[in-house]
């Protein structure tokens, strides 16, 4: 069984590129890893196992925690296969991350013979916050995924816990703790494990320091130090179920969810000494803004939903971040040209928008290495390729959201909310670009020769121009984007002051003087009603547009996003927005529709 289309034969440098890649999918991709023990063996449960919630035996210290019915029924077991298969076009969609419980020595798993027999319901994996690198963590568990998912590297080393590196364990509930335990000794025996014992519990550890055993009728396999804290949590310790944070946000999660995703984003952030991590750990404080959240996997027929549920540090702190909802946002979105296929709403972005940036460059270095470390890929065509158009792209962003006290007072200062659009179904019509809601107008006018000089400065090549309606304008060529950024501030069509950075004047001009806005346009109406629950759409993407604009210039063979495109095809639409639940709990709510699902 396999998950993915067989790949086609790639360079080392496509496969050392990919493994490099990273970002939140890690984290939301655990889930996907414990799916894999789910879908493939469900609707065969038997006994349900020992029923126990995971999280009472997970220490409360942990950063990161996932959780998934693995022997799903009814309809959520049809949801899922459905999903599963819509996605993959595979008729076993899963099974491949099986390789996650493929310990050093252990030889190609079989899911019928050595884990059905005395698989429950539940499984759980937790990353540990002792000697524990956040960023380590995330490649780890990414290069799990990649595995899984992408049909990438050897299974033989897809284990993803290494002590003193990386520690964490696996926690399976067990419907038949002898079987489960014959197969732990076949392990621990593959890996050379020798018993030990702690707080009087045997268990088996390797001397690499892997260790097996059972703890109140769950199966844990990881590092000896994180099973050592399972039956620290399991004999009575602080356990993740009591801490207010993970509690709140679990009794607000959505029912019918496969799995679940618990990410404390504060103590991901905590500093590494000698680290010098950036990446996916960074990204998720700036999506969950400072807090913590819960992501939730609801597959049906035709869509996959993740709701993110963000809990603010403190009880009064306001909700921000990414992943925060705003009726600002939803506005904004609402505004942008209706012909648009790609539309975007940030609230507030005056005192936000360089967390939104540094967070969209966490989630984007996912798709395609920073272009200024020098991994962006082979160009698919001349001084092409996805990671310098996305460093052209939020180049002039960074710019207007830096920290720095110049910038507070030059950008910051007069900044609203902000939405960014592409429209255009090929390369010849391609609009797009970023409006800023303008708080003072003089400020703003005066903006656009301050981030023209900051551009030229940084490289870019810089002019004045003139465009019908701006009362300033500048144009730029910058590196990595083969076409022309046109820079203005001016009113629209309503008298509201706006400044916009586009491509082309074409682009500046459909801001303005808007044929029609989104909100009266049918993407916007499939959205609304795919989103639910009273929810405005704040986000909205086009898959197949997207995707044939990127075949147009060849860049669907880029070796940063390549190993992608193939569930990209699977894709119609991506609707995203948020509403608050009450208590300091906000949602945000992501909606992929599939192709051919049903």
């Amino acid at each position: 069984m396999a998950l993915a289309p067989t790949p086609k034969p790639r360079s080392a440098r496509r496969r050392a590129l990919a493994r490099r890649r990273r970002g939140p999918l890690a984290i939301a991709g655990t889930s996907l890893t414990l799916c894999a023990l789910a879908v493939t063996g469900c609707g065969s449960s038997g006994s349900s196992g020992s029923s126990l919630d995971l999280a009472k035996a997970v220490p409360a210290s942990a950063p990161l925690y996932a959780s998934a019915v693995v022997r799903p029924d009814g309809a959520l077991q049809s949801a899922a296969r459905k999903a599963g298969r819509a996605l993959t076009h595979q008729t076993d969609p899963y099974l491949r991350l099986l390789a996650a419980l493929q310990t050093p020595g252990s030889p190609t798993l079989d899911f019928q013979r050595d884990v059905a027999p005395w698989l429950g319901t539940n499984a759980g994996v937790f990353l540990s916050s002792s000697g524990s690198s956040a960023e380590q963590a995330a490649e780890r568990l990414l290069a799990l995924v990649q595995r899984g998912l992408l049909g990438q590297g050897s299974s033989a080393s897809a284990f993803p816990f290494a002590a003193h590196a990386v520690e964490g364990a696996f926690l399976l509930d067990t419907r038949d703790p002898a079987k489960a335990q014959s197969f732990l000794r076949t392990l621990a025996g593959r890996a050379g494990g020798r018993t030990t014992s702690y707080h009087g519990i045997s268990y088996q550890a390797s001397t690499s320091g892997i260790a097996f055993g059972i703890v109140a009728r769950l199966v844990v396999i990881g590092t000896d130090s994180a099973l050592r804290e399972v039956i620290d949590t399991a004999s009575g310790g602080p356990s993740l179920a009591s801490a207010p944070a993970y509690a709140k946000l679990l009794a607000s999660a959505p029912s019918g969810a496969l799995a679940h995703v618990y990410a404390n984003a504060g103590a991901l952030a905590k500093p590494v000494a000698g680290s010098g991590a950036k990446g996916a750990a960074s990204a998720v404080p700036l999506l969950a803004g400072g807090g913590s959240v819960n992501l939730s996997l609801l597959p049906s027929a035709s869509s996959i939903a993740l709701d993110a549920d963000t809990l603010a540090e403190g009880a009064t702190a306001a909700p921000k971040g990414l992943l925060a909802p705003s009726p600002e946002a939803a506005r904004m979105l609402g505004e942008l040209p209706g012909e648009s296929w790609l539309a975007v709403g940030l609230a507030n972005v005056g005192s936000t928008l360089g967390a939104d940036v540094r967070a969209l460059k966490g989630v984007t270095s996912l798709i395609a290495p920073p272009s200024e470390s020098g991994e962006g890929g082979s160009p698919a065509v001349s001084g092409l390729s996805v990671g310098g158009l996305i460093s052209g792209i939020l180049s002039p962003l960074e710019v207007l959201g830096s920290e720095s006290a110049e910038a507070k007072r030059d950008f910051a200062s007069w900044m609203g909310s902000a939405g960014l659009f592409a429209s255009g179904s090929g390369l010849l019509e391609l609009k797009g670009g970023v409006v800023i809601d303008s708080n003072d107008p003089a400020l703003s006018r005066a903006a656009v020769a301050k981030l023209a000089a900051k551009l030229r400065a940084k490289g870019g090549s810089v002019a004045p121009a003139t465009i019908a309606g701006a009362d300033a304008a500048a144009s730029a060529r910058l590196s990595g984007l083969p076409v022309e950024l046109d820079i203005a501030a001016g009113r629209d069509s309503k008298g509201h002051d706006k400044f916009v950075i586009g491509i082309g004047e074409a682009s500046v001009q459909a801001i303005l003087n808007p044929s029609s806005p989104l909100s009266g346009a049918a993407p916007y109406g499939v959205a609304s009603s795919a989103l639910g629950e009273s929810i405005q759409p704040s986000v909205i993407a086009d898959f197949p547009t997207l995707l044939g604009l990127l075949e147009g210039v060849g860049l669907n063979e880029d070796p940063s996003i390549a190993p992608l495109v193939p569930y990209v095809r699977s894709l119609t639409t991506l609707s995203g927005g948020g509403k608050s639940l009450g208590g300091g709990v906000q949602r945000f709510r992501l909606v992929f529709g599939l192709q051919g699902a049903g």
